[in-house]
C-alpha cells in the first residue's frame, strides 16, 4: 500500500484528497494500492473567505460529510514535524498523544495566517484570520450594546486596507448599525480604515480603486493613510501621528504568511514563507513533497504567480492530488493551469466590485457585482457533500468555469 498524506483541512487540502482519489479510481486495479490520509488540527473545513461576515460560526463544513464518502482517512492532530529524507511527519492529536505519520507522497497545503502586530496592547485587537478569531469578534459586537455608553462604544478601527481590510471595514458599518439601533445610538456608528500605505487597497493595483473609494465615500468611513497604529487600549488607539481614536472595537487585517511548516520543507521560499513549486506543483528540488494553496508558489498564466486566495487553492489542490496519484501510479502528471484571474470585492451596503485580468480592470460593479459576489461566498466555493459521486465529479473539474 502507497501513502499519501496531505497536511491541512482547508481547501487546498480538501481538493488534494479528493483530487488523489479520483485519479486513483481512475486507475483502476492499480488505485487499490493508494490509501490517502489527511491530517487536519480542526473537523471543519472553514469557508475562510466569509469570516468577515455576520454570524461567522456558520460558516464550516464538516470535513467528514466530503472526505468520508470518498474514502479518505482523517487524522485530527497538530502536524509538529515534516522529515523528508526519513519520509515522515510528527503530529499531536486531540488527547496529547504522539504520532508518526509516514508517506510515500506527501501534498503540504497547511495555509497561511496572519502575521500579528508587536504594539503594545496589541493583545487585546481582533482579527478575522480563523473561525475562533471571527467568532470572538462576532460576539464583541453583540455584547456593544450591554456596555456603559461612552465614546468610541460602536467605533471600529480596522487596520489595514487590502483585500480583507476593506472587506470587513465595508461590512462593519452595517452590522454596527443593527446593534447600535436598539440603543437608539445608530448615529455613534464610526468606521476608520487605517493603512501605512498612501492609497487603499495598494495591492490591488489602480484598476478597481476608483469603486472601492466611492463606495468609502458612499458608507462614510473615515480614512487614516499613510499611518500606522503605535498602540491599543480597550478603549482608544494611537496612531504613529498621535492622533487618538477613541474606539471599542480594533480589527487587524495587515499581513499574510504561509504555515511556519513550510520552514521544515527544504526548498526556497519567497518572502511569504511560499514555497517555490513546479508547473506540476512538486516543490522544487524535493523529492516526493508536492504544495498547494497559500503555501505554494506556482506558476500562473503570462508569466505571473499564484496569489493566497481560494481563485487558486482550489484548482491547486485538484492538481496536486492527481499528481501525487499519477506519480506513484506512473500515469502522466499534469501541469497547473489556473483560470484567467480575476477579483471580487465585497464593498458592504455599496455593492461589489468585480475584475478581470492581472491588471484588475472592472467588468462589473454595484448590484451585478454584488449577486456575483454572493454566489461565489455562498455557493461555489463550497464543495458537495455526502455523494461521492458529486465529489469526485468535482475534484475532476480542473477549470472553475
Amino acid at each position: 500500500m502507497k501513502d499519501v498524506l496531505i497536511i491541512g483541512g482547508g481547501f487546498a487540502g480538501v481538493w488534494s484528497a479528493a483530487g488523489a482519489v479520483r485519479a486513483a479510481r481512475e486507475a483502476g486495479g492499480a488505485g487499490d494500492e493508494i490509501r490517502v490520509t489527511l491530517v487536519s488540527g480542526g473537523d471543519d473545513l472553514v469557508i475562510r473567505p466569509r469570516l468577515y461576515e455576520d454570524a461567522p460560526e456558520g460558516m464550516r463544513v464538516a470535513l467528514d460529510r466530503v472526505l468520508g464518502p470518498i474514502g479518505v482517512r482523517r487524522v485530527t492532530a497538530t502536524v509538529t514535524g515534516i522529515d523528508t529524507e526519513a519520509h515522515t511527519v510528527r503530529a499531536v492529536g486531540r488527547a496529547g498523544e504522539e504520532l508518526d505519520l509516514a508517506y510515500d507522497k506527501l501534498v503540504l497545503a497547511a495555509g497561511s495566517r496572519l502575521v500579528r502586530p508587536g504594539f503594545p496592547g496589541a493583545r487585546d485587537i481582533f482579527d478575522v484570520d480563523t473561525l475562533p478569531a471571527a467568532a470572538a469578534l462576532d460576539s464583541h459586537l453583540r455584547r456593544l450594546s450591554e456596555r456603559t455608553p461612552s465614546q468610541g462604544r460602536y467605533t471600529a478601527v480596522v487596520v489595514g486596507a487590502g483585500f480583507t481590510g476593506v472587506e470587513i471595514a465595508t461590512a462593519l458599518g452595517e452590522r454596527l448599525r443593527a446593534i447600535a439601533d436598539g440603543q437608539g445610538a445608530a448615529e455613534d456608528v464610526r468606521v476608520v480604515l487605517v493603512d501605512r500605505a498612501e492609497v487603499v487597497g495598494p495591492e490591488l493595483g489602480p484598476g478597481p480603486r476608483p469603486a472601492i473609494e466611492e463606495a468609502i465615500d458612499e458608507l462614510k468611513i473615515e480614512r487614516r493613510l499613510g499611518l500606522t497604529v503605535a498602540s491599543a487600549t480597550r478603549q482608544d488607539v494611537t496612531l504613529s501621528d498621535g492622533e487618538v481614536i477613541p474606539a471599542a472595537t480594533v480589527v487587524w487585517t495587515a499581513g499574510m504568511a504561509a504555515s511556519p511548516l513550510t520552514a521544515q520543507i527544504p526548498g526556497e521560499r519567497d518572502r511569504l514563507g511560499r514555497l517555490s513549486v513546479d508547473a506540476h506543483l512538486q516543490v522544487i528540488g524535493v523529492p516526493d513533497v508536492y504544495a498547494a494553496g497559500d503555501t505554494a508558489l506556482a506558476p500562473a498564466e503570462d508569466g505571473h504567480s499564484t496569489v493566497q486566495s481560494c481563485q487558486h487553492a482550489l484548482p491547486m489542490g485538484k492538481f496536486a492530488g492527481h499528481n501525487v496519484a499519477a506519480d506513484l501510479l506512473g500515469n502522466a502528471l499534469l501541469p497547473f493551469t489556473p483560470d484567467p484571474y480575476t477579483t471580487c470585492l465585497d464593498l458592504g451596503s455599496a455593492g461589489a466590485v468585480f475584475t478581470e485580468g492581472w491588471d484588475r480592470r472592472i467588468a462589473l460593479t454595484g448590484p451585478e457585482a454584488k449577486t456575483l459576489k454572493r454566489n461565489i461566498n455562498a455557493l461555489w466555493i463550497y464543495p458537495p457533500t455526502d455523494d461521492p459521486e458529486r465529489i469526485l465529479a468535482q475534484a475532476g473539474r480542473f477549470s472553475n468555469g
